[in-house]
């Protein structure tokens, strides 16, 4: 892939700046340049004075698959994770209210992205799981903008088991807003609309009162998490299950369950 190929697109319709993911043949995982373009273009609807809201969305059948693990196993252990920290803080202090629009598959630091959104909108083909259980992780950095929102039993049941689940039961546990049953770039329509009618001032005030506890999470614990996710992408266990996912075979504590 080129250094300048655009992985995130960037587009203003009617008072909204829609940033869509696109870089399906790796699933929009969370590669340097995905993050990178994706913070570029958050700054650049926060600074456009026509612009209410922004919407998040994606092309292709994956909304996000997660870090991207040739990044996130070479050079600095702490650089990926702490650039995803930067990336959802931005999304959660930009000004504008932030739209998530899924309608496909959302893992580990997918979720993430959610989390720090305003609002959520998926549709039928969307699923979630939080899968970093599974390779010898824990969802350390996406928990910053997600615990905050989700329903206890809820998190500890799809945190610990990384089974996926679909929209309607992540609307139960508050990772979404609204699980819908068309298209959910039609059903968001009426609420952006109600978002144009905003002020710019009323928003922002608004979105202040929303997020200030949420970003007093990041301040105080995001150095301690970034820490936790490097530790853990560094160690055997999750070499291993890291390896096994590139190979499409089972990591060595599951293969002893006897294939089930």
């Amino acid at each position: 892939m080129a250094d300048n190929e655009v992985v995130v697109r960037y587009e203003v319709e009617r008072g909204v700046a829609t940033l869509t993911l696109d870089s399906p043949a790796n699933r929009n995982a969370l590669s340097a340049r995905l993050v990178r373009q994706l913070t570029e273009r958050l700054e650049e609807a926060a600074q456009d004075e026509d612009v209410r809201a922004v919407v998040l969305t994606h092309t292709g059948g994956t909304f996000c698959a997660g870090a991207d693990l040739s990044d996130a196993t070479s050079g600095d252990p702490k650089e990926n994770p702490a650039r995803i920290v930067a990336t959802m803080r931005a999304i959660v202090a930009c000004a504008k209210p932030v739209v998530g629009v899924v309608d496909g598959h959302v893992r580990a630091g997918g979720m993430g992205l959610l989390g720090a959104c305003d609002l959520v909108f998926a549709g039928p083909a969307a699923t979630f799981a939080f899968t970093e259980v599974r390779l010898g992780l824990a969802p350390a950095v996406i928990s910053l903008p997600l615990l905050p929102r989700l329903e206890p039993r809820g998190a500890q049941r799809w945190y610990l088991t990384g089974a996926v689940f679909d929209a309607a039961e992540a609307q139960r546990i508050g990772l979404i807003t609204e699980a819908t049953a068309d298209a959910p770039s039609t059903a968001v329509q009426p609420v952006l609309d109600e978002l144009r009618k905003a002020s710019p001032q009323g928003l922002a005030e608004t979105k202040k009162l929303l997020t200030g506890g949420a970003l007093a999470v990041f301040d105080e614990q995001g150095g301690a998490m970034v820490d936790l996710s490097a530790r853990l992408f560094g160690s055997e266990e999750a070499q291993e299950g890291m390896r096994a996912f590139l190979e499409r075979r089972k990591p060595r504590w599951a293969a002893a369950d006897g294939g089930h």
